[in-house]
């Protein structure tokens, strides 16, 4: 399953980096708000998972933090590192689910748009892996789809949003439909203490704590 996964990924992301810039202008209003509701001291050391194109990462470093961006798809980093001004900020080809961090490392942990694109097993250990490489009590964003309270036009959303998106995205949303997803995050030991509605409730930035520490 999950050489499968890694095969597709890369294949997926590869045939999409050259027009993924339309979905980065789309969210490019989320990237800032991200950094606002971070909200952390300037010398913070921030990691980006999943940051495809970097445009979190470049976000971030617009307010002087110093940023590790981690992706699996060269095809996405490549723009990435083409776009990239900063001195601040720097890239890597890492796979998520097994980072090559010490524990404790980050001050904060980000990951957006992008836990849709896995199966439940991969999201798990991914979660897992930013609560290992991020302080204690530091800070863990998560930025994606939210589910829209109207029936008629959560169908209709996720139906055009799964027209862009990968074969793993219906098994997260039936995961935010069962109330699963919130679940998870606790299970790995992150305490979501605020959600930021965003894209017109169609997303939503979940800012948690590392609790680590506390998991049973």
């Amino acid at each position: 399953m999950d050489d499968e996964y890694y095969s597709y990924t890369k294949q997926w992301f590869g045939r999409s980096a050259p027009v993924y810039w339309i979905f980065d202008r789309l969210v490019a209003g989320v990237r800032r708000k991200v950094v606002d509701v971070t909200n952390t001291r300037p010398s913070s050391r921030i990691l980006d998972v999943a940051t495809g194109t970097g445009e979190q990462a470049f976000a971030f470093a617009l307010r002087e933090y110093e940023v590790v961006g981690v992706d699996i798809s060269t095809d996405m980093l490549r723009i990435a590192n083409e776009h990239n001004k900063y001195t601040k900020v720097t890239f890597r080809v890492a796979d998520a689910a097994n980072m090559p961090f010490e524990d404790d490392y980050f001050d904060v942990s980000c990951i957006s748009f992008a836990l849709h694109d896995m199966p439940f097993s991969i999201r798990k250990n991914i979660l897992k892996e930013m609560t290992r490489v991020t302080k204690p009590r530091g800070t863990i964003i998560i930025v994606d789809y939210a589910v829209p309270a109207n029936i008629v036009v959560r169908k209709l959303f996720f139906h055009i949003a799964s027209l862009g998106e990968t074969k793993y995205f219906p098994e997260f949303v039936n995961a935010m439909l069962r109330s699963d997803f919130m679940e998870q995050l606790k299970n790995v030991g992150i305490r979501i203490e605020a959600e930021i509605l965003v894209l017109g409730g169609f997303g939503r930035i979940l800012r948690g704590i590392n609790r680590k520490d506390c998991v049973e």
